[in-house]
């Protein structure tokens, strides 16, 4: 089973290329992240037509994630709990049936947090202890568990360019780093980390200051697996060359294979 997430940043910009990496990848789930649409704009019908379950969790502008899966979406969960006055689409959750069992997936836009600090970085540090009680509350379901996404956290200094040129950043503040590891900590697998000891890895390149072309890099976008799920893992990789595509986002897909 091939599982990938992709920040897309805009369905509607990168529509073409989404179709484009289905064709090319064939993953089995596609979990979309930024999709700056609402549930009714989304282009449900082009992807279906190529075989793919679309499910969707929109907003109007920002936001919004998305699973394409050729496996049936069951037990579908939109939104995160614990913050009844959050709108934001962020989090999207799906389980899908195989041999053996079923496995649980979930695509995850996790706040950017800046300017910090400020609001929206507590609300990024809200979302992330949000996002640590449901993952304890799945993991005792002993099934295996994929979080996908997005997690605007740059974990150490070997998944930045220059580590120093993101100390006050939010997605590299100590706070925001303590967060993730108490979160990876409750049992989480970093699926690039365990398959690829190189470090400067990157998932993100700014289509500022010649970022894609200097190397200048970060890696945020992660996959996340409960021991139930690492035990499956055969391969993982980033797709770097959809950087180089025409108008791409700043985003290249993070992939996984499991044995099933």
């Amino acid at each position: 089973m091939k599982i990938v997430t992709w920040n897309v940043n805009s369905i509607k910009a990168r529509g073409d290329h989404v179709a484009r990496y289905l064709e090319e990848a064939a993953p089995d789930i596609l979990c979309l992240q930024e999709l700056k649409c609402v549930d009714d704009a989304f282009p449900r019908e082009r992807f279906e037509d190529m075989g793919y379950q679309v499910v969707t969790h929109g907003q109007k502008t920002y936001n919004g994630v998305a699973m394409l899966s050729k496996l049936p979406l069951e037990d579908i969960t939109r939104g995160l709990e614990g913050d009844e006055t959050d709108e934001q689409a962020r989090y999207l959750e799906a389980v899908v049936s195989v041999d053996g069992g079923v496995v649980r997936v979930a695509s995850i836009y996790l706040p950017n947090g800046n300017p910090a600090p400020g609001p929206k970085y507590d609300y990024k540090l809200g979302w992330m202890q949000r996002l640590q009680a449901r993952a304890e509350e799945l993991l005792t379901y002993e099934e295996p568990l994929v979080l996908a996404g997005d997690y605007n956290v740059i974990q150490s200094a070997d998944d930045c360019y220059n580590d120093k040129l993101w100390a006050e950043d939010a997605l590299f503040l100590p706070q925001t780093r303590a967060a993730f590891q108490s979160f990876a900590n409750l049992g989480f697998t970093d699926a690039v980390r365990n398959t690829h000891a190189a470090p400067h890895l990157y998932t993100f390149w700014d289509y500022q200051r010649g970022a894609w072309q200097k190397d200048h890099g970060i890696r945020i976008d992660h996959l996340m697996l409960s021991c139930q799920a690492a035990d499956k893992l055969k391969a993982c990789g980033i797709d770097k060359h959809t950087r180089g595509w025409e108008r791409p986002s700043d985003h290249v897909p993070v992939w996984i294979e499991l044995d099933f």
